[in-house]
């Protein structure tokens, strides 16, 4: 009985304090910490990832530096790319000794440069590996332990001339159903604490990471399917959602969804959701103008570190999607940042831009933390 008591502690300390009804996917090369800062303005709750890094970035590069997130961001998770059971139980441990809510292992991006590695997309594979390496995080972490994945891979190489490769990609049959329903029971098996599932498949080799997030059909009904076989494991339905409309069809029979570059482009869809879906009575959805002054305080702190501007504002040049200002305003955050000396200045000059759109300018909203 005392054994059976700390297993369910164990998996409440895991995973009962995340709300996963909505997240931000890890997309390399820009969910960085000062994008992810960034994205915090939208929404006080909302799950985090960071951009993919390397268990062997962590073993042996830069520990500190690539592990650095700002306490506003949680809750956040870590994304690790590897398939060494062992380095990647090290690199988990380092994550959650940093202070990450949850480890994540990367078994969906489809990248040239991923598959090399023996990781990614490339994993769905090789299940008994990928179990492995989920047995091995989640026994040296208390934080939860997931999985990002596709509905299945397809292999080869000049897809445009293979109708074979073609072929495999379009259809999604019984066969193609019990290798993805025997993946995830491995997984489960193994200790996983929750799915997240991109609805294409991946082909390795032959599309662009770009074509594999647009070629491949979304089928939403598989990992419905799936979610109705795994009723005991939170499964996030990721590819494709791209408003509050969609994000609420959707949870209405899966457990959250991820949104990935419409997120990024469009930051606002965040509030949108955050204000449409979660319920909150205290939550506005911040000004633009707010939210440039949130970043004045956070750029300010950063540059006086060595950060050069640029390297926050590539993130912020979507907050106006779509609305009056929106091109005048990229030109200058784009064009000013790069040149020498650039500091929190140009986004003062960008608040005077928007000034005359966007009213008064209201306080800094309030952040989560925990």
């Amino acid at each position: 009985m005392e054994n059976a008591t700390k297993t369910v502690i164990s998996v409440e300390k895991r995973s009962g304090f995340i709300d996963r009804r909505v997240s931000v996917a890890p997309m390399m090369d820009w969910t960085d910490r000062h994008c992810r800062y960034f994205l915090r303005s939208f929404s006080p709750s909302m799950l985090l990832y960071t951009e993919m890094i390397t268990s062997a970035a962590i073993l042996h590069g830069d520990r500190a530096r690539l592990l650095r997130f700002s306490t506003a961001e949680h809750p956040v998770a870590l994304q690790l790319g590897g398939s060494s059971p062992a380095d990647l139980a090290i690199a988990a441990r380092a994550g959650a000794e940093a202070g990450y809510d949850e480890i994540n292992l990367n078994c969906g991006c489809p990248s040239d440069r991923v598959s090399a590695g023996a990781f990614g997309a490339c994993l769905m594979r090789r299940p008994k590996l990928v179990a492995d390496c989920v047995a091995a995080m989640r026994a040296v972490v208390r934080v939860p332990v997931t999985v990002k994945m596709r509905i299945g891979v397809v292999v080869g190489r000049g897809i445009d001339a293979d109708s074979d490769v073609r072929s495999a990609m379009q259809r999604f049959d019984e066969r193609d159903y019990e290798l993805l329903h025997d993946f995830t029971a491995t997984l489960i098996d193994a200790g996983a604490d929750a799915l997240i599932v991109h609805a294409r498949k991946a082909v390795l080799g032959g599309l662009s990471p770009k074509d594999n997030r647009e070629v491949p059909p979304l089928r939403f009904e598989v990992v419905r399917r799936l979610r109705a076989d795994f009723p005991e494991r939170p499964i996030i339905l990721n590819g494709g959602v791209r408003d509050a409309a969609m994000a609420r069809d959707a949870l209405a029979w899966c457990d959250g969804v991820m949104l990935g570059r419409e997120a990024y482009h469009r930051p606002y869809v965040l509030a949108e959701l955050h204000a449409g879906l979660l319920q909150d009575p205290a939550y506005h959805a911040p000004s633009p103008i707010e939210v440039i002054e949130r970043m004045v305080a956070y750029a300010s702190l950063e540059i006086a570190r060595g950060e050069r501007l640029s390297a926050i504002t590539r993130h912020m040049l979507g907050l106006l999607a779509h609305a009056p200002r929106a091109r005048d305003f990229r030109r200058l955050l784009s064009e000013g940042a790069r040149l020498p000396g650039a500091n929190v200045g140009l986004l003062q000059q960008a608040m005077d831009l928007l000034s005359g759109e966007c009213g008064v300018r209201a306080p800094v909203i309030a952040l989560h933390t925990r």
